[in-house]
């Protein structure tokens, strides 16, 4: 595997749909009150989720139509993808929880290639302070100190892995009450090596610091069979 270099790490940052065929976790948003707390999930891919709260309690299963799987991406030496398309975008989504900030944890092309609003280009979306490699939840992970570019365009304006500004100030043209008054002075931001997920986000600084989502991988490709992902019947 690479080493954690600013270009490895956007790599990675792109890799998830071609790393990872069904996944088991946890995830807890610390600090945000908007947010229900833990939940356990269960995921095969393309079209089928299953997730629990904490306490066991099914909350949802999604069971997506049936897709065609996207081409196979340009790949660079180490195995990690070097371009992606946007015309695939919407064909690689994972079935959602709640909102995009699941599936974009689960396919964190977001924090990879920004827009630049003159010339429509691919550029890079983040700023990267520091890298390093870490562990998290047991597993060999990528940390990087970042701040969002203003090329970063989230896969949803509001309720993207990152907060910034320029996202804000588009999105809520017409709302300017959700405008924070002070912005975070960077992120910590985790991916998993072996599957691309980003697995950690955190504020650093500005007004919401801790705030972020915390995602523990329990198991990767592990077989799922179909009754996971059957909502039982409720008897009357």
């Amino acid at each position: 595997m690479a080493t954690p270099t600013v270009d490895a790490f956007a790599a990675l940052a792109r890799s998830s749909p071609w790393r990872w065929t069904t996944l088991r976790f946890g995830v807890s948003w610390p600090a945000d009150r908007w947010k229900p707390g833990a939940v356990r999930a269960w995921l095969r891919r393309p079209d089928r989720l299953r997730v629990e709260s904490r306490d066991g309690d099914l909350l949802q299963v999604v069971r997506e139509p049936p897709r065609n799987p996207a081409p196979g991406p340009a790949a660079r030496p180490d195995g990690l993808v070097a371009e992606r398309r946007r015309s695939w975008e919407h064909d690689l989504d994972d079935p959602m929880h709640q909102d995009y900030h699941w599936v974009a944890m689960l396919d964190p092309v977001e924090l990879a290639d920004g827009r630049d609003r003159d010339t429509d280009a691919l550029v890079a979306a983040l700023d990267v302070r520091s890298l390093a490699e870490v562990d998290h939840g047991g597993r060999p992970a990528w940390e990087a100190v970042v701040r969002p570019t203003p090329a970063y365009e989230p896969r949803c304006g509001c309720c993207p892995l990152l907060r910034s500004r320029e996202v804000d100030l588009d999105e809520y043209r017409d709302h300017p009450q959700q405008i924070l008054a002070e912005y975070p002075d960077a992120y910590r931001v985790r991916l998993d090596v072996g599957t691309g997920v980003c697995v950690l986000t955190e504020e650093l600084g500005g007004l919401r610091p801790g705030h972020g989502h915390d995602l523990r991988i329990e198991a990767v490709d592990e077989p799922m069979d179909d009754a996971l992902f059957v909502v039982p019947r409720r008897w009357w």
